[in-house]
């Protein structure tokens, strides 16, 4: 019997774009892949530590299930807080399902990147309890509320490494795959869902946390049209222009085998009510990439070509 090619996957920052890494994943195991190792940050430590709990069906059918009010009710902002949002009911629902793994009793190895401030560094979480992990990657500034472990506060890993290759390369696979969630921007919104092509003018209107504006004019805004911005879309249009800035660096110093670029418009970083088309993209994506792959023509491939 032949055996499998072995992957060490990478999975980036994008939040509700990281629904196309469980796509990738699926792609990946119908080729034949066997993904041996996994690094994340920020949702694709999520999804990665998900996947490596073996829980990755139950998660995807919980994802697919939610709609926009599940969205919000999951969101639990605390005003007492500073006005973060915890991600307690998220992190709750995620450990009804994987219980409290240990990183070390996952039978893949896994590294969970998040960024330690008091230190100002880097921090790759290789051992230790897995759920803690995955929160203290995926604490986004000035939205989600900060991780304290240790006496050290972490938040979100694409601060400063929106793509951790580097952790994937002692496992020693025959590719590094590497799926970036903010690549160039393709306008393939529209081909999507014509449901989502408005701004959902109840996210943006809500407590003028989340946008400005009467509701009537938000109705009339394209999805992302500066007018229509508030603080929540604004701050993650910095967010989003400074990884995709640090991904280049990243990837001219360790280019993986395989990088699959999600382009950053195909969501909304808060649409996780569109799981189910995300997934389908990342899935379509990964088996074109994986052609890709395949072909004898380059030892480099990247896939939309051209990134």
């Amino acid at each position: 019997m032949k055996a499998k090619k072995t992957v060490a996957l990478v999975l980036g920052s994008g939040a509700a774009r990281g629904h196309a890494h469980i796509g990738v994943i699926r792609a990946l195991e119908e080729r034949d892949y066997e993904i041996i190792s996994i690094s994340g940050c920020s949702i694709g430590a999520i999804v990665g530590g998900v996947f490596a709990a073996g829980k990755l069906s139950e998660y995807q059918e919980w994802a697919e299930s939610l709609d926009r009010m599940s969205v919000i009710r999951l969101l639990d902002m605390s005003i007492l807080n500073g006005g973060y949002i915890k991600g307690d009911r998220f992190f709750e629902k995620v450990q009804g399902m994987i219980g409290e793994p240990t990183i070390e009793s996952l039978p893949i190895a896994y590294t969970s990147v998040a960024v330690d401030l008091l230190n100002q560094k880097e921090f790759w979480f290789q051992r230790g309890d897995l759920i803690s992990a995955m929160r203290a990657s995926s604490a986004i500034p000035s939205l989600v509320s900060p991780v304290n472990l240790n006496s050290r506060m972490y938040v979100d890993g694409g601060v400063l490494n929106p793509l951790p290759i580097i952790p994937s390369v002692p496992a020693g696979a025959d590719y590094i795959v590497a799926v970036d969630l903010n690549g160039p921007a393709e306008r393939v919104l529209e081909d999507i869902t014509d449901e989502s092509k408005n701004v959902p003018a109840w996210w943006l209107s809500t407590k003028g946390f989340f946008g400005k504006g009467k509701e009537e004019d938000v109705e009339s805004k394209t999805k992302y049209s500066p007018e229509s911005w508030g603080r929540l879309q604004t701050i993650n249009m910095m967010f989003e222009t400074m990884q995709e800035s640090l991904t280049q660096y990243k990837l001219a110093g360790y280019p993986p085998d395989l990088l699959i670029s999600i382009p950053k418009d195909v969501s909304g970083f808060y649409e996780f009510w569109r799981a189910k088309e995300l997934i389908e993209f990342g899935y379509d994506v990964g088996l074109k990439a994986i052609d890709g792959l395949e072909s004898p023509a380059s030892s480099y491939y990247s896939f939309p070509k051209g990134y």
